[in-house]
């Protein structure tokens, strides 16, 4: 393949994917497909398997229907040292952080590079250090999580899912648990990682304001029908969409 080709070919394929807890269907027949370099939101209301999809999204659950295409190599089907590989290009910014609160910042940051990397020790420090400082973290490398604001944890949280450089990031609700403020600054942090990287980005999200503000595309997943019901730039489906429960959501209509 040619780099102009692998350029066009998807960063995510999601084909046919049904998911389920045993016999409880989540959502079935789910069928999206997210560019490189875009910044993708899966959004809907409680409960219509948003989490649920990232789980899948980033390797954690398997699919028993259906297939995720990754650059368009399939997941479900090859080794799992194959998977592995995989799931190393990818990086997470969990709901809550997930920080480890006896290491400091550097030390969060240096153990992904420690581990999948063989690099020696003062090459992984100057690395985690520049991951820190890429969020506007410099100077706050031996500080502890509890140490810090939240806002400054998620960025520390994000420095670290950057440790490896990965074409993907997944985000789960990044702005929960921040105020109006940081949730901006972490919005504009995404636009400029983007920019500047090129990385792909997929959100989980229910914020509209964060929603609006970074979203090349975004995905509605439908409680009732268990599917995806609406795609597109959310100001589209906001003032567009076919769907009224979609336009109802983006508009915080009752």
């Amino acid at each position: 393949m040619s780099k102009a080709e692998d350029d066009k070919t998807p960063a995510i394929e999601v084909c046919g994917l049904d998911m389920a807890y045993g016999d409880r269907v989540i959502l079935s027949d789910l069928n999206l497909t997210i560019s490189k370099g875009e910044i993708a939101v899966i959004m809907g209301a409680s409960g219509c398997g948003k989490t649920t999809l990232l789980k899948y999204l980033i390797g954690l659950k398997k699919p028993t229907c259906g297939d995720i295409l990754y650059s368009g190599k399939s997941f479900a089907h090859v080794d799992a040292e194959s998977q592995r590989a995989m799931m190393q290009r990818f990086g997470v910014l969990y709901q809550g952080g997930a920080l480890w609160s006896a290491m400091t910042l550097q030390e969060n940051v240096a153990l992904p590079i420690e581990t999948y990397t063989g690099l020696k020790p003062k090459e992984i420090n100057e690395l985690a250090a520049l991951k820190l400082a890429l969020v506007g973290l410099r100077g706050f490398e031996t500080f502890y999580p509890s140490q810090i604001s939240g806002g400054m944890r998620k960025r520390a949280a994000l420095a670290r899912a950057m440790a490896l450089d990965p074409e993907i990031l997944f985000f789960d609700e990044p702005s929960a648990g921040l105020d109006p403020l940081n949730s901006r600054r972490l919005d504009d942090l995404i636009l400029q990682l983007r920019e500047s990287l090129g990385t792909t980005i997929v959100i989980v999200s229910h914020e509209l304001e964060s929603i609006f503000a970074v979203a090349d595309k975004a995905f509605f997943l439908d409680v009732k029908t268990r599917t995806l019901i609406a795609e597109g730039p959310p100001q589209r489906l906001r003032d567009h969409a076919e769907a009224s429960e979609v336009r109802r959501f983006l508009r915080r209509e009752a």
